[in-house]
């Protein structure tokens, strides 16, 4: 849940203002609802449900609070280490918009599950954009 790492670390500022976040967006997004009518098969019904609105402020919420958390472990001369985040959200959100539409073998995949297989081609994404951006500042500057 987005902030609990924050509020591990002791950042209680921060962590506390994620999950209230994360509340607002839960709720007034139905989330919960569409979780629960995706895992029990019925998409259509968990498409009616959500408020989309609301909802595409998750993806982006829920990789920053992670991005955050990552940067306060990672290794102080890392770089670029946010790209694979931001093209998950970005990716996750564009999942997310075509979730009513996009079927995959023929099957609609939903507004739960198919934004979270778009988190893969967003990491994909963003390491290999990090790898060639890390590549072309060594070349460059050798």
């Amino acid at each position: 849940m987005p902030g609990f790492s924050q509020l591990l670390m002791g950042q209680l500022w921060k962590g506390t203002l994620f999950v209230v976040l994360e509340f607002i967006i839960n709720v007034f997004s139905h989330f919960n609802s569409a979780i629960m009518l995706s895992f029990m098969g019925e998409i259509d019904r968990a498409i009616h449900v959500l408020n989309y609105q609301w909802l595409m402020f998750y993806p982006c919420l829920y990789m920053f609070a992670m991005w955050d958390a990552y940067r306060s472990a990672m290794p102080k001369d890392e770089q670029l280490s946010f790209l694979p985040f931001v093209f998950s959200a970005y990716f996750v959100t564009v999942g997310l918009m075509y979730s009513t539409k996009l079927k995959l073998f023929g099957v609609l995949i939903g507004p739960v599950f198919l934004p979270m297989l778009f988190v893969i081609p967003g990491l994909l994404t963003g390491f290999s954009i990090r790898w060639l951006l890390l590549k072309w500042r060594r070349y460059s500057v050798n």
